[in-house]
């Protein structure tokens, strides 16, 4: 015998079962993760004081009430694989590939305007131009980066940073995104973990540069991302291993920055670093290198920041992106 009422509880039960189910498996909270391309963290918006009054360097002197809306970021630099990957598919050559421009430098030979880039020799602890050297063979033609698959790129200029990104439909950070991520929520602090410097916590220069390094964290080059532990937000390698690019032209202080929403620093034509006088649009570079030392730069807090020419790559600056939700 049927019992209508009993059936229309067990009937109403269920579908209440079902609403709240829905309404789980669709709330922000719980698609939130789905906001991110594989690979990416979600960044919660909110707002900061960039920079730093702390420090020695006057081109870190804050500016409070940065706000950045939520957005995606990578979660480490890009690898040698992933850009081998861009590489495959868009036959791309990037500037350390080519030969330099005889326009630009007319005073030079055709040898001496072969393709290469700028390495930093640790047995003569010294930068030199390396024909050859690109991402490929980051320390010359007799090397490669067989095995290192799973390390950052570097060799990497703006221009070729930015056809990468526009390859994988995302973008560069601009400084404020960049710095407010690595902070990983610990605002006001010296390092992304803390107050406490420790080698522990970031492939960075051990000893006295550059006169030797005890190489204590177990690397004296770049190192495979994610060897270090990650900051509050998953974010791997936000200090040391290698700079990272930003969107942002480099300029003194971040005064321009204060109260606003979502900065992107200084025109181009504003851009000027004082301590490269004989330079012109510059873009800020984050987060210090494996190079970067208590005793000489300590450029491996998320405040420090430094310049680089656009044409430039080098052995110790790669990148990640972001992709904007808003």
């Amino acid at each position: 015998m049927t019992i209508p009422g009993k059936n229309r509880g067990a009937r109403i039960v269920l579908f209440a079962q079902s609403l709240l189910i829905a309404l789980l498996f669709f709330s922000p909270i719980a698609s939130a993760e789905n906001l991110c391309p594989s690979g990416m963290v979600l960044i919660p918006g909110g707002s900061f004081a960039i920079g730093s009054n702390e420090s020695d360097y006057r081109e870190e002197r804050s500016a409070a009430d940065v706000h950045v809306d939520r957005f995606c970021i990578d979660q480490t630099e890009v690898t040698n694989a992933q850009f081998a990957e861009f590489i495959k598919a868009t036959g791309y050559q990037t500037i350390a590939e080519r030969p330099l421009s005889k326009a630009q430098f007319p005073g030079l030979s055709d040898e001496q305007r072969s393709p290469g880039s700028l390495v930093f020799q640790l047995e003569n602890l010294a930068w030199r131009w390396m024909v050859g050297a690109n991402w490929h063979y980051p320390l010359g033609r007799e090397s490669a980066i067989a095995g290192q698959e799973n390390y950052p790129v570097v060799h990497v200029a703006y221009e070729d940073v930015v056809a990468y990104a526009k390859w994988a439909n995302k973008s560069l950070p601009t400084e404020a995104q960049w710095e407010y991520a690595a902070r990983g929520g610990l605002n006001g602090a010296t390092y992304a973990w803390g107050d406490q410097y420790s080698e522990k916590k970031a492939n960075t220069w051990q000893g006295l540069f550059p006169l030797f390094n005890t190489k204590a964290d177990g690397h004296g080059g770049t190192a495979p991302v994610g060897s270090f532990p990650p900051n509050s937000y998953g974010l791997y390698d936000m200090t040391g291993n290698v700079w990272e690019w930003t969107s942002d032209w480099y300029h003194v202080g971040h005064a321009s920055k204060a109260h606003q929403s979502n900065p992107t620093g200084v025109e181009r034509s504003k851009s000027f670093d004082p301590n490269k006088p004989e330079e012109s649009a510059l873009h800020v570079i984050k987060g210090g290198s494996y190079l970067c030392v208590l005793n000489y730069c300590s450029r491996f807090r998320p405040a420090a920041r430094e310049s680089e020419a656009p044409d430039t790559g080098t052995t110790h600056i790669g990148f990640r992106l972001v992709k904007n939700l808003t």
